[in-house]
C-alpha cells in the first residue's frame, strides 16, 4: 500500500468530515491517535472539545445556538483499562459498554449502524487501541450505508498487530465535499507519523480546511508506562 503524507491528504480535501488517525510514533515508544471534526452548518461548527476524565467530549461553544444535539454532542474518546476508544459519535459508549462485559470491538458495534442523517447517512468510524506489557495493537471500523441505501448497512473492520514505528492509518467519514456527501471508500489509508506531539498536532491543524475545521484532539501514549499526554485545539476560543 502506498504511504501517504497526512498534510497532503488534508490540504487537498476541503471536507473529509470527521477523521481518526491511529499509529506508532517514529521512535517506536508511543501509541498515537488523533481525532478531528469539521462542520458545514452553524450547528456543526458551534462545538469545542473539552476534557472529560481520561477522555474528551464535545460541547456547544454557544449553548444559545445549539439547535440539535443528537449527532454532534458525544464523547469521542473514552478509556477502559488499557484500551482507548476513539469514534465519531455516541458509539464510543456502545463500544465501552460492550467491551466492559467482554464483547469484542466488532461485536459491540453490531448494535449500531451509520448515522440517520439522510441523504448523507454519515458513516460511523471507530478505533480501539490496546496497550499491554509494552506491546500495542489497534483496530478500526467503518459502518456505512450500501451506496446510499439506508436499508442495508455494510460493516468493515481492519485490525493491525505489532504496528511499525512511524506508520499509522487514517480513516474519515467522507471522500470529499458534495451533496449528498460521498462516504469514505476502501481500507484506512497508510500514513506517516513522523513527529513529536506538538509538531504533529500543529501539522494536522494547519492542513485542515480553514473554513470547515472545528476541533482537533491528539494523544501520545507511552507504551512502557501507559502514561499519556494530549493536545486539544478548538477553532472556537
Amino acid at each position: 500500500m502506498e504511504m501517504r503524507k497526512l498534510e497532503t491528504e488534508l490540504s487537498t480535501n476541503v471536507y473529509p468530515g470527521r477523521g481518526i488517525v491511529i499509529g506508532k510514533s517514529v521512535d517506536g515508544t508511543k501509541a498515537v491517535t488523533a481525532y478531528f471534526i469539521m462542520g458545514r452548518s452553524e450547528n456543526s461548527r458551534n462545538r469545542v472539545f473539552v476534557e472529560d476524565g481520561a477522555g474528551i467530549r464535545t460541547q456547544a461553544f454557544d449553548p444559545s445556538k445549539l439547535t440539535d444535539p443528537s449527532l454532534i454532542i458525544y464523547a469521542p474518546v473514552r478509556v477502559l483499562g488499557n484500551k482507548t476508544i476513539v469514534t465519531n459519535g455516541d458509539q464510543t459508549d456502545t463500544i465501552y459498554a460492550g467491551m466492559d462485559v467482554q464483547l469484542s470491538f466488532e461485536q459491540s458495534l453490531r448494535a449500531r449502524e451509520f448515522e440517520p442523517d439522510g441523504p448523507n447517512y454519515t458513516p460511523r468510524i471507530s478505533g480501539i487501541m490496546h496497550i499491554e506489557n509494552g506491546g500495542f495493537n489497534y483496530a478500526m471500523s467503518i459502518l456505512k450505508s450500501n451506496n446510499g441505501n439506508p436499508e442495508a448497512c455494510n460493516r468493515y473492520t481492519f485490525a493491525y498487530e505489532n504496528p511499525v514505528a512511524g506508520e499509522g492509518h487514517f480513516i474519515h467519514t467522507y471522500m470529499c465535499d458534495g451533496n449528498p456527501l460521498p462516504s469514505f471508500e476502501g481500507e484506512p489509508k497508510l500514513v506517516e507519523i513522523n513527529a513529536d506531539i506538538d509538531t504533529f498536532a500543529d501539522m494536522l491543524w494547519k492542513n485542515l480546511n480553514a473554513e470547515n475545521k472545528v476541533s482537533l484532539f491528539v494523544r501520545y501514549i507511552d507504551l512502557a508506562t501507559g502514561g499519556y499526554e494530549s493536545r486539544i485545539i478548538n477553532k472556537n476560543q
